[in-house]
């Protein structure tokens, strides 16, 4: 088996700063890998997070030293003795699953429909996020990210613009256990369908056999099926992402582990472009609610990408693009 491994970093601009409770930003960072056997190639992508303590440069040399195990053959499988979880484990594990989909080695795992998508909100006054909310009214699922201030007076002034929508709130991390629990009967009134990652990761002990007005989902708490003990006692939902997960093979893993469990599942993504929205609506067509909005803010997507209809339906990219 001859391969040819192509592996580095892009950065792509965002048309509008994306703020949520740890700053704002105006670019981001991918691996992109590139993997070519037969004369077929497949492509994979990972948005570089800081948050789990990750950098251009640790993203590289990552990508560098599994350069050469991928090119001499190794698998996916091979992959969670190689690489930690996170975005470039995630680019190559997208790439070998794109090039053996199209080589024919193993089927699409599911079949890709249109899922409807979270369109986002991020921090920002009351009245310009009620702004905000208003250009998207009529959208299926909204997403709110708040902070801990002003969280209710945020949540007040966007629900009438979006009354017909199904209502996420995101506080990345931002709350603390007392806000959690005086914050359960506006959820509850403004029909919150869940609130996802309220506290820290570090401090979500707090939530042991804690059982809100509103479910409470796992976010930068959950990243591999091996967390899911721990968590669900904790939390009624896991955020399943691939830049967590380090790809499709464990994410994969991850949703059975949640199902068998009982616990909700959303599919989320980091900012990114098409490439790694692709393999994330593998699991979204089976998951409660899709957040995957990231190539929306971009100023330029990759050619070919998903594409958007009506009240937040997201098209899954062109034939050829990935996995087909």
């Amino acid at each position: 088996m001859l391969r040819t491994v192509t592996a580095g970093i892009e950065q792509r601009a965002l048309h509008t700063p994306f703020r949520i409770s740890r700053g704002a930003r105006t670019a981001i960072d991918l691996a992109v890998v590139s993997i070519v056997q037969d004369g077929v190639t497949g492509r994979g992508e990972g948005s570089v997070t800081a948050r789990y303590g990750e950098s251009v440069e640790s993203v590289t040399e990552q990508l560098r030293a599994a350069e050469a195990a991928i090119a001499e053959g190794a698998g996916r499988e091979d992959l969670r003795s190689l690489m930690a979880p996170g975005s470039a484990r995630n680019a190559v594990d997208s790439a070998l699953w794109d090039l053996e989909m199209k080589l024919g080695s193993v089927p699409p795992p599911i079949a890709v429909v249109p899922v409807h998508t979270a369109l986002t909100l991020g921090i920002n006054t009351p009245e310009a996020m009620a702004a905000a909310a208003r250009k998207i009214r009529g959208a299926a699922i909204v997403k709110v990210k708040v902070d801990g201030n002003e969280p209710e007076a945020c949540l007040r002034a966007i629900r009438p613009e979006v009354p017909g929508s199904r209502l996420v709130v995101d506080a990345n991390e931002a709350w603390t256990m007392a806000q959690v629990e005086a914050l359960q009967p506006m959820l509850a009134e403004l029909e919150v369908e869940f609130l996802e990652q309220p506290l820290p990761a570090a401090e979500d002990a707090a939530l042991e056999g804690f059982r809100g007005l509103v479910p409470t989902c796992a976010d930068e708490s959950c990243h591999v099926t091996a967390d899911l003990d721990r968590l669900a006692s904790r939390y009624q939902m896991v955020n399943i992402k691939l830049d967590k997960t380090g790809g499709l093979t464990e994410a994969l893993d991850l949703l059975a582990g949640a199902r068998a469990r009982g616990l909700g599942v959303m599919v989320g993504c980091m900012i990114s472009t098409s490439l790694a929205i692709a393999a994330a609506f593998r699991v979204a067509v089976q998951a409660d609610c899709a957040d995957l909005d990231g190539p929306l803010w971009l100023a330029e997507d990759r050619p070919g990408g998903i594409r958007m209809g009506e009240q937040g339906l997201m098209y899954p990219p062109e034939a050829g693009f990935w996995g087909r």
